[in-house]
This record gives C-alpha cells, structure tokens and sequence, in this order.
C-alpha cells in the first residue's frame, strides 16, 4: 500500500493519452508533447510544495534523456547525474534510469549504475502502461529508490558530500 504522501505526489501527475514509442513517426511527438507538459507539470508542482528534486532534458528526438537529481539529507545537498533512453518498446516497458556515479555502491543496482525498480515500480508501471510516462518515472520510481537508497548509501560512507570530500582529502 501506498502512503499518502506517494498518493497526492502521484496524483498530481497526468496520465497519458498517446500510446506511441519512438518507433511509431507519426504518434510520436504527440507522445513526447505530452511527457514534456507532464514533466512541466510535475516540477512545477515541486517547486510549489518545496520538494523540487530533478531536472531532466532530451536529445531532439526524445529518446536520450540526461539530467540531474538530488536529495537532501540531515540539511546537505546530494546531486547526482542521471540518464536514461527510452526502449523501443516504450511506453509498455519502462526506462531503465541509470546514476552511472554510484554504479556498483549498492545491490539494487545494475551494471552501468542502472537502478533496480523490478521489485515495486515495474509492477506498478505494467498494470498502468501506456498512462504513465517519464514523470511518474520520476515520482513514482527515482524517488522512493533515492529515499531509501541514499541515506543507506551515505551512513555506509559510500556517498560523501562533495564539502566533506574536500575535508577528507586535507586531512591525508
């Protein structure tokens, strides 16, 4: 079961109405159109709440997607770079996110630091496929992985914040 929390974050997402992937010209941008105004939307609603946490942007055709992600922990900005292309078989299957800096820091994660959302989101997103898009990507898997993922990864001291790293390295 969802919190409510995850409830009211998900939805303020929009589903989808086209069901295209990239391989499909003419449906396509239509699709695209609409990942972006949900992506917009899905930000924008962030920002309003405080909880602004990603920023995403495309090649010219939509299917490589690149940007950053952060996470705010006891009051330190975390950023990561992330990407992701989307699958020929999109939207039935999900895009594999992927945060190549911490590849191999944790067991839900695959090579090339692909994250592993098998277990809760991929359920998820087949019993919803092709309403969902890269948004509810975004707030429905990145999210739950990097809030519980992160905080593991940083009292393990795996992650560092990049003024401590500075801190570490003066003392050597």
């Amino acid at each position: 079961m969802a919190d409510e929390a995850t409830r009211r974050a998900a939805s303020q997402v929009p589903l989808l109405k086209t069901h295209a992937g990239p391989r499909d010209r003419a449906l396509w941008p239509a699709r695209l159109k609409e990942e972006y105004q949900a992506l917009i939307g899905s930000v924008e609603a962030n920002k309003k709440s405080d909880s602004d946490w990603y920023r995403l942007e495309s090649n010219a055709d939509g299917t490589r997607w690149s940007g950053s992600c952060w996470f705010i922990h006891e009051l330190l900005r975390y950023d990561f770079r992330l990407e992701f292309e989307i699958p020929v078989t999109y939207p039935v299957t999900a895009p594999e996110v992927a945060i190549p800096e911490l590849d191999g820091k944790t067991a839900k994660m695959f090579r090339g630091g692909k994250i592993c959302l098998t277990e809760h989101f991929a359920p998820l997103w087949a019993r919803n496929a092709p309403r969902f898009g890269l948004a509810h990507l975004m707030t429905l898997g990145l999210a739950p992985w990097l809030a519980v993922e992160i905080p593991d990864l940083i009292s393990k001291g795996l992650v560092v914040h990049r003024e401590r790293q500075g801190d570490a390295a003066a003392a050597e």
